[in-house]
């Protein structure tokens, strides 16, 4: 045991953020587990309280998880969280490289910036333009500028009838006033999540599609398997998520026929992916990892 205070932030009660407080608890014998609904800034004292404890007053936060659902919100959290920073606080992934992956967009221009691979995308706030690329593509996938697990996703088919794909374009623009769209690609029904822990590949994981289901997410009935890359496949996985400087983190990569692409580097990483379907550890790992960093 140590005298280590290392706090989680997360969501209380899931699953990936309490085994990550457990693995903190087994090495250092302290234990807290931080909702950020629950933090108060206080700027004339520059505390950054949660349940009566200042924040500000520990060696270390590991943000498993800022909000449930990604929202601008989640960019606002994360603000707070520079607070402790500034005190000395060593945060697990930095705020500013969290930033840059919590908006869709900010993640696709830094990834296409590195001449990192990706699906054909297009951004517009125009309805004719976004028509144009669908007909285009043929078949778009529209995303959400802020979600996960392809929450609010749309698939968008092009058709003869231009009247209704307007209709089905302006429904997904009605909430997402910037639309972001890429062609959709022939995945055979899966993906992979390479995992890295400190700039440093762990291993990979495939993300196998439920029958008839054209996305890969767990929450859409999904699973996982094994899948043993080949070094090339790692090397471009290392190469779009060393831009952002995460101590942990996912690369979501898809195999299609014309060579590999990349469609995005979590800013958390997935736990369960990793366990289940590469036997790694994650939270043991990157408990041992932040202990290292604080004490060096």
């Amino acid at each position: 045991m140590t005298e280590l205070k290392i706090g989680v932030v997360g969501i209380p009660g899931k699953w990936s953020t309490e085994i990550l407080a457990d693995a903190f608890e087994a090495r250092t014998g302290f234990r807290r587990v931080i909702d950020m609904a629950d933090v108060v800034l206080d700027l004339e004292t520059r505390t950054l309280v949660a349940e009566n404890h200042n924040l500000c007053n520990l060696d270390g936060l590991v943000i498993k998880k800022i909000s449930q659902k990604y929202s601008p919100a989640t960019l606002d959290r994360l603000e707070l969280l520079r607070i402790a920073e500034a005190a000395g606080v060593r945060v697990f992934s930095k705020t500013r490289s969290i930033q840059g992956l919590v908006n869709r967009l900010s993640c696709t221009i830094t990834l296409a910036n590195a001449g990192i691979p990706m699906p054909a995308t297009y951004i517009t706030e125009s309805i004719d333009e976004a028509i144009h690329a669908v007909q285009r593509f043929g078949t778009a996938v529209f995303k959400p500028l802020f979600s996960t697990k392809a929450r609010g996703m749309t698939l968008i088919e092009a058709k003869s009838d231009r009247d209704h794909l307007r209709r089905d374009i302006a429904a997904f623009k009605a909430e997402n006033p910037v639309m972001y769209l890429q062609q959709k690609v022939n995945l055979s029904g899966q993906d992979l999540g390479m995992v890295f822990l400190g700039g440093e590949y762990l291993g990979t994981y495939a993300r196998v599609a439920r029958a008839g289901n054209w996305n890969t997410t767990i929450h859409d009935g999904g699973r996982y398997e094994a899948f043993v890359p080949e070094p090339s496949l790692i090397d471009l996985a290392h190469r779009a998520q060393a831009p952002f400087d995460l101590d942990f983190t996912t690369v979501d990569v898809g195999l299609t026929d014309d060579g590999p692409i990349v469609f995005e580097v979590s800013a958390f990483g997935g736990f369960k992916g990793a366990l289940e379907g590469a036997s790694i550890d994650a939270a043991s790992l990157y408990a041992a990892h932040a202990i290292k960093k604080v004490r060096s």
